[in-house]
Order: structure tokens, then C-alpha cells, then sequence
């Protein structure tokens, strides 16, 4: 206890969290520095560890395990709960609790990382902060007994820290070495710290930026907006006014709009047979909302 200081809402500072962060990111400046020295593969691969990362939080802890949007068979949960393993920001079960409490008690103390409270606060102050009381006890009030009926979900909590050493640091970081010869320094800041480091604060600007910037064609009471640079990076995440008007929608957006890698992988996976039941809002349902509650922006 020594170690934490109080804040407003009783709320200790968890400087284990603030010093970890600090370093990573300065870890990440610096290694922007090697970027002119890596191997154009080396830069490549890193790319393909964040979308890999980024599919292990959109289309995994967030679409399927959050919202269940969609079934996935056996292969494709292992392949999600692997790739959810390399993104390393708490294993499944974690993430979609907090992100159904989130859900249902948006902008409340009882969200996790509640926009009202800033932008700097929603995007990783609250990673900083012990949880707010009202989020410990709003959150024992729903049920997740779904998540932990799943033994993938139950395996991937149970090796959660072996399986982020591995997914996280370890592959990232072999492959580029072992495969052509990048040096392990480089490929371990580049494709492990910068990489991490980069899909921490897309998955971050959700909370932040797509809760406070942006129209909302939806439902303007609520804060979540449509936001395109937040799309472009989370890909295909920052419809967000649409998501929580539908939080059901297995594509997180209207259908026809044009920039969604994760509903693309989804629709793949679907024609390979590894995706059944997605679920989708009826076009006469969302015209319905967009003039009901909309702010006339689409």
C-alpha cells in the first residue's frame, strides 16, 4: 500500500502500471530510431504481427467473446485466443468482462475507462488506477458464466502469462532473426515493443478518441461517435456510435460501408466454414434509429 497514492474516488495509483508504460514507451521512441537500419522484411513482418494482434482483439476478445456476433468453430477460437495472446492487454475472460461492464455502464463511474472523465483518463489513465469501486460492484452483477464455458477461454487464462512470453516477445522476435538474419536487437524492438507498443493505443483511441471526436448518425445521447481515423488504424472499430446503438452486430457497422478488414476476415472465415450465426442489424431497424435518435449526419 506503500506504494500506491489515493486519488478522487478513492482510487490508488498502481505505479507498477505507470512505470511499466513509461518504459515501453520510451522503449517504442526509441526504437523508431532503428527503423532506417531493420531489413524491409523485418518491417513487414512487424505489420503482420500488429494485424495479427489486432484481429486477436477485434475479432476475438471483442466481437466473438464480448458480444458473441458470431460462432466460431474449434480452429478458429484457437487461432483468435492465440493472436489475443500476442495483443497482451489481459487474457479473454478479463477483457470481456470489462468490456460488457463497459457496455452496459458507459460513461458511468461504473465504466472502466469512462470518457467523462477525460481524454487522457479513457485512453490509459484508468490502467494507471486501481477500478473504480462502482466498476467492481456493477461488474459482479452480470454474468459471464459464458465466457469461462469455453475451453479455450478457460486454457488460454489458465497459460495467459507463458502464452504472452511466447506470442508476444518470443515469436515476434525469432522469426525475423532465425528466418533472415535480422539481428535479434532490432527485431526485438521492432516487431515485439514498437509493435505492442502501437496496437495498445489504437486499441486505446477506441476508448479515447471514438468516445469524444466524431458525428453520430445513430443515437446522439450517447457519446460514442463515428470515427474514421480511429477505422483505419483499429481496423474497422471506430463505427462506433453504430456499435453501441448495436452492440449486437457482428460487423460493428453498417453494412456497405467500405473499411472493415475485421468483418472482412470474419466474411472469410464464414466461406471456409469456420464462422456460423453472424448476427446483423436489419437495414429497416438501423433507418428506423438513424431518424428516431440520429443527428442527422448520415
Amino acid at each position: 500500500a506503500g506504494a500506491r497514492r489515493v486519488v478522487g474516488g478513492g482510487q490508488a495509483i498502481v505505479w507498477r502500471n505507470v512505470v511499466l508504460m513509461g518504459l515501453l514507451h520510451l522503449g517504442a521512441v526509441y526504437a523508431l530510431s532503428l527503423v532506417p537500419r531493420a531489413q524491409l522484411l523485418t518491417l513487414l513482418w512487424a505489420y503482420f504481427c500488429f494485424l495479427l494482434t489486432a484481429l486477436g482483439v477485434t475479432a476475438g476478445a471483442h466481437r466473438l467473446w464480448s458480444h458473441r456476433s458470431y460462432k466460431a468453430k474449434l480452429p478458429l477460437r484457437i487461432f483468435l485466443a492465440a493472436a489475443n495472446s500476442m495483443a497482451f492487454q489481459n487474457d479473454i475472460y478479463e477483457w470481456s468482462r470489462d468490456h460488457r461492464v463497459h457496455h452496459k455502464y458507459s460513461e458511468t463511474d461504473a465504466d472502466p475507462h469512462n470518457a467523462r472523465r477525460g481524454f487522457f483518463f479513457a485512453h490509459i489513465g484508468w490502467l494507471f488506477l486501481r477500478k473504480h469501486r462502482d466498476v467492481i460492484e456493477k461488474g459482479r452483477q452480470l454474468d459471464f458464466t459464458d465466457l469461462l464455458d469455453d475451453p479455450v477461454v478457460r486454457f488460454q487464462r489458465k497459460y495467459y502469462k507463458s502464452s504472452v512470453v511466447l506470442m508476444c516477445f518470443v515469436i515476434p522476435t525469432f522469426v525475423p532473426w532465425y528466418l533472415w538474419g535480422e539481428s535479434l536487437w532490432n527485431a526485438y524492438f521492432l516487431a515485439s515493443i514498437l509493435r505492442y507498443t502501437i496496437s495498445l493505443n489504437v486499441t486505446w483511441l477506441v476508448n479515447s478518441a471514438a468516445h469524444m471526436y466524431g458525428n453520430r448518425p445513430y443515437d446522439k445521447n450517447i457519446s460514442p461517435r463515428q470515427n474514421t481515423l480511429v477505422t483505419l488504424g483499429a481496423i474497422g472499430e471506430g463505427f462506433h456510435n453504430y456499435h453501441h446503438t448495436f452492440p449486437f452486430d457482428y460487423s460493428a457497422s453498417e453494412l456497405g460501408l467500405a473499411f472493415n478488414p475485421t468483418t472482412w476476415f470474419i466474411d472469410f472465415m464464414f466461406w471456409l466454414g469456420l464462422v456460423t450465426e453472424r448476427k446483423q442489424a436489419p437495414r429497416e431497424m438501423i433507418q428506423a434509429r438513424k431518424e428516431r435518435t440520429g443527428d442527422g449526419s448520415a
